[in-house]
C-alpha cells in the first residue's frame, strides 16, 4: 500500500501537482487506509482540495487544507463541474482524514484548531488600501494590470479563481451610468454588478483586451494556475498581507452580509443556491447592540 501511494500520480497531472504532491501523499500514508480503493478515492480528494488551495495562494499545508472552513469552501467553489454526489465523497474522505490525521472535532461543533491561517478572514480596510497600493506598485505593467484587475473582480465582483480564468473583454458592459456589469461563465453563470471603486479598472481592463480574455489576454493557454502563477511572479510587500482570491470573496461576501442586503439578492450574485457556504463567515459579520436588535424585530411587518 505505501508504494502505491508513494507512486501516485492524478490522471490530468494539473501544473501545481508538483508544489502539493509530497504533502497529498505524507498526508494519506499517515491515514494508512486498508484498501488500494480507499487509498485512491483519499488521494483524489486531497489533491482536489490541494490544487484549489495552491490557486488560493496557500502553501502546501495539509492541516491549512483539512480545516472544515477551506473543506467547506473546497465543496461549494472548487469543484464546480462535479455531480452534488461526488462533492459529498470528497467532503466524506476530506474529514476522514482531518480525524485520522488530526483527530476528531471536539463535541458541541467546535473544530480542532489546525492553523493560523484562515482563508474565510475578510480583509480589513487597511489591507484592502495596502493591497490595491502593493498592486500599483509593482515593476512591470502586465503585473500591475493583472493584480489590479484581481483585486477588481474579487473584492470588486466577487469572483474565485476559477470563474477568472475565462472571462473575456466582451463579458464586461458598461451601462449609461458608468456602472459596469460582468457576465460571469461556466456552472454558475451569472450577472453580477461590480462595486463603484473597481468600475473604472474593470472598465479600462474590458477595453484593453477587447475580445480577447480579460485576465492576462497574452496568455492563450489556461491552466488552472493562470491565476496564482501572476501572483507568485509579483515581487512581496512584508507589510501587505498576502493576495488570496478566497479572502478576497469572503470579502466581498461579508461587506454585502453587513449591508445588509436581501438574501436571495445576495445568493444570485455570489452563485450560491443554499446559506451553507455562509456559515463559515458569521464569525467576521459586525455586531448589533440589544438595543438596535429590539428596535429593529419590533418594527417589523
Amino acid at each position: 500500500m505505501e508504494r502505491r501511494i508513494a507512486q501516485y500520480q492524478p490522471s490530468n497531472r494539473p501544473p501545481a501537482w508538483e508544489r502539493v504532491a509530497d504533502e497529498v501523499r505524507t498526508t494519506v500514508a499517515r491515514a494508512t487506509p486498508t484498501t488500494t480503493h480507499r487509498a485512491r478515492d483519499l488521494l483524489t480528494a486531497l489533491t482536489r482540495i490541494a490544487v484549489y488551495a495552491d490557486q488560493q495562494g496557500h502553501r502546501p499545508d495539509a492541516r491549512l487544507w483539512l480545516a472544515p472552513a477551506m473543506v467547506e469552501q473546497f465543496a461549494a467553489a472548487g469543484c464546480p463541474e462535479v455531480s452534488q454526489a461526488t462533492r459529498a465523497n470528497y467532503r466524506a474522505c476530506l474529514t476522514a482524514l482531518r480525524t485520522a490525521i488530526l483527530g476528531p472535532d471536539l463535541p458541541g461543533g467546535r473544530p480542532v484548531p489546525l492553523s493560523a491561517s484562515d482563508s474565510s478572514q475578510p480583509y480589513s480596510l487597511n489591507d484592502k488600501a495596502g493591497l490595491w497600493a502593493w498592486a500599483g506598485g509593482q515593476p512591470t505593467a502586465e503585473l500591475r494590470r493583472g493584480l489590479r484587475l484581481l483585486l477588481a473582480l474579487g473584492l470588486g465582483c466577487g469572483l474565485d479563481t476559477t470563474e477568472i480564468i475565462p472571462l473575456r473583454g466582451p463579458d464586461v458592459r458598461v451601462l449609461s451610468d458608468g456602472s459596469c456589469v460582468l457576465a460571469v461563465r461556466g456552472n454558475r453563470a451569472r450577472p453580477v454588478i461590480c462595486a463603484r471603486p473597481y468600475e473604472h479598472t474593470l472598465a479600462q481592463a474590458a477595453k484593453h483586451t477587447g475580445t480577447g480574455y480579460l485576465f492576462r489576454p497574452a496568455c492563450f493557454a489556461r491552466p488552472s494556475n493562470t491565476v496564482t502563477d501572476l501572483v507568485y511572479r509579483a515581487t512581496r510587500d512584508p507589510r501587505v498581507p498576502r493576495l488570496v482570491m478566497g479572502r478576497c470573496r469572503a470579502t466581498w461576501l461579508v461587506e454585502r452580509m453587513n449591508i445588509p442586503i436581501p438574501l436571495p439578492v445576495l445568493l444570485a450574485a455570489a452563485g450560491l443556491d443554499s446559506l451553507h457556504a455562509l456559515s463559515r463567515l458569521l464569525p467576521y459579520l459586525k455586531g448589533t447592540s440589544a438595543e438596535q436588535a429590539h428596535t429593529t424585530l419590533r418594527e417589523m411587518p
